[in-house]
């Protein structure tokens, strides 16, 4: 039997797949060798560089060892992409050996020959009619897919006649599969090509991004459908400990992007996959014009420039991607070895753009950095974590004021929130680790929320929730962790932690609307004009009569979502915070009393008792009386 290539079942059979595997291992060496070069780069010289030398001298190398870095890790990419490649090939061709194998085996044991086209021949037996000769041998050869079977005649058939089209069939399919294989993996490979010069263009990594994607739908039966994605993120940590390091490694180059976002695997590991993921994700955007991805484009690009510019503390790359609104998960701090660990959720409007790897990045650092002030013997890890679609408001779009007033996005990111924090519960080193949920705006629901499931936040001693909106939650002894190790900062001008609850909104828009056609009933007498402006002036009296009958029977202490974690019926410890700006205060932002609460220089206060809070020194906050 020969194949489309010219495959024949002897060929396939004497094919030693070891070879395959032994030059997939040596590309595998020379893409650690790059991968080595690449870590002495980022951090040794550059670090010393940076450290030690100024001047255009010096920018002008760190600038060529910047190159030199992303050379050495594109290298480290195409590299373990041909291994990958190789030894997925090899894997499906010991598949098809293994057939060919078995039909042969079952050809010899039945005295059967199969020859080099793939036919069998097949001796005389069974009982012909009134007992005379039994039907004699013949050949049979195959004809298409396995299964075809002779026909039977006026005679008895040959009972061998059927095993050996089924022989024929299977040597014939195994031969034809390979063929396959062989050509399907021979275009990925001639594929796998860089071009010419010593730079690394963006186009350079969008084609390797294709050769990723293509690399791994060829893999899936070789390493993809071995990943445990259903599994607990323990059940996954203890998977990636028990794979050999070259299959480690192999899973790096071929799903940097799932290895990368699966909690449960080592944060250094996570680290080392998605920054090996981000230039993929970069070159994919690069080129589009639509608004998504230019603001996407812009936030990755932002995200990389800090990785390569480094810092202290040290960032972590723990998720990235691009689906929904965006995913990015940042730690300053390695998690695993840390003994406080903070993990911070964002709220409204927030989504994987420059503003987001600007400011809510700075905010995980300036709590890194005064964590570890208030507790320097203790190594302190601070994450941002935006591993949920926050709503997003924008003028005129009605589906966003119905995403912000409701709970759905918050619910959904409370079960992702959730699992990511049983992945740090999971590959921590540290006995005993201090973790702290920090939740913002509409991202304090969000932890509220996921405090409120069943077993509460993984690992969470504490939780801090600033310009809170509510957080679905009538007492604090809702969120798991006792009413004592729940804290709340909310700023006199934050107009988000004062927002009308459910009824008095309720009474503030139908009394509007009712208000409105009343005034203008009666403003019509007097004309258009009179219509207007009695329709607007009704409006507004109506709006202050409905909510002040709805608040009158509504509690002081009714948020949005549930109760007011200020408050003192909620029973949680207020901290002090700065009272902020105005929200028309000349100079300032409209909501910048909402934004603050992370910043030293805007509210020092604030920003140390939560830093406090995450070093475990929560009785040394300065605190504020409930409202």
């Amino acid at each position: 039997m020969t194949g489309a290539i010219g495959l024949t079942w002897t060929a396939l059979r004497d094919l030693r797949c070891a070879d395959l595997e032994g030059a997939a291992d040596g590309w595998g060496r020379a893409g650690s060798r790059a991968d080595a070069a690449r870590d002495r780069i980022g951090g040794q010289l550059l670090n010393g560089l940076r450290d030690t030398q100024r001047g255009e001298a010096a920018d002008a190398a760190v600038a060529r060892l910047h190159q030199l870095d992303q050379n050495f890790r594109y290298v480290h990419t195409e590299c373990g992409l041909i291994r990958t490649a190789l030894n997925s090939l090899a894997h499906e061709l010991k598949g098809q050996q293994r057939v060919l194998t078995e039909a042969l085996d079952d050809a010899a044991a039945l005295g059967f020959t199969v020859h080099a086209d793939g036919s069998v021949t097949y001796p005389a037996a069974g009982a012909g009619p009134l007992d005379v000769r039994p039907p004699r041998g013949g050949t049979a050869a195959s004809s298409g897919p396995p299964g075809l079977v002779a026909p039977s005649g006026l005679v008895g058939p040959n009972p061998n006649a059927g095993k050996a089209q089924d022989i024929a069939d299977r040597v014939a399919g195994a031969v034809r599969a390979a063929a396959g294989i062989d050509r399907r993996y021979a275009g990925i490979l001639r594929r796998l090509k860089a071009e010419e010069g010593l730079k690394v263009p963006d186009s350079t990594w969008k084609d390797a991004a294709g050769d990723a994607a293509e690399v791994r739908d060829a893999a899936r039966a070789y390493l993809r459908d071995g990943i445990p994605r259903a599994a607990t993120p323990e059940q996954r940590h203890a998977w990636w400990e028990g794979l050999t390091e070259d299959r480690r490694e192999e899973y790096l180059a071929a799903y940097p992007d799932v290895i990368g976002n699966l909690d449960g695997i080592p944060a250094a590991v996570r680290d080392a996959a998605n920054r090996d993921n981000l230039p993929l994700l970069i070159g994919t955007l690069e080129g589009r014009s639509d608004d998504r991805s230019v603001t996407r484009l812009a936030g990755l690009r932002e995200i990389a420039r800090q990785l390569e510019a480094g810092s202290h503390p040290p960032m972590f790359l723990l998720g990235v991607g691009d689906e929904g609104n965006g995913r990015a998960i940042v730690s300053y701090g390695d998690p695993d070895a840390a003994r406080n660990v903070a993990a911070y959720v964002p709220g409204l409007g927030t989504a994987l753009d420059e503003d987001f790897a600007k400011n809510d990045l700075r905010r995980a650092r300036d709590v890194a950095i005064g964590a570890a002030e208030m507790d320097p013997g203790s190594p302190t890890a601070s994450i941002v974590w935006l591993g949920y679609d926050a709503p997003q408001v924008e003028f005129g779009d009605p589906a966003g004021v119905l995403d912000v007033a409701g709970d759905e996005r918050a619910r959904v990111g409370a079960g992702s929130y959730n699992e990511f924090m049983a992945g740090v519960a999971a590959t921590s080193r540290h006995d005993d680790p201090h973790v702290t949920a920090i939740g913002h705006s509409y991202g304090s629901l969000t932890v509220g929320l996921a405090a409120q499931d069943a077993g509460g936040i993984p690992g969470a001693d504490d939780i801090v929730l600033v310009g809170s909106p509510g957080v679905g939650a009538r007492s604090a002894d809702e969120l798991g962790v006792g009413r004592a190790h729940v804290f709340v900062g909310a700023a006199e001008n934050d107009t988000v932690t004062r927002l009308p609850n459910r009824w008095e909104a309720g009474g503030l828009g139908s009394g509007a609307v009712g208000g409105a056609s009343a005034g203008f009933a009666l403003g019509a007498g007097a004309g258009p004009a009179g219509a207007v402006v009695g329709g607007a002036l009704g409006g507004i009296a109506g709006a202050t009569v409905g909510y002040m009958a709805q608040s009158a029977q509504s509690e002081n202490s009714d948020a949005w979502f549930g109760t007011d974690p200020a408050h003192r019926d909620f029973g949680a410890t207020r901290f002090k915070v700065g009272e902020g700006p105005f929200p028309v205060q000349r100079g300032h932002e409209l909501l910048e009393a909402h934004s603050n609460y992370f910043h030293p220089a805007k509210d020092q206060m604030s920003a140390d008792n939560i830093s406090r809070i995450v070093a475990g020194r929560s009785d040394d906050i300065v605190l504020d009386r409930p409202r």
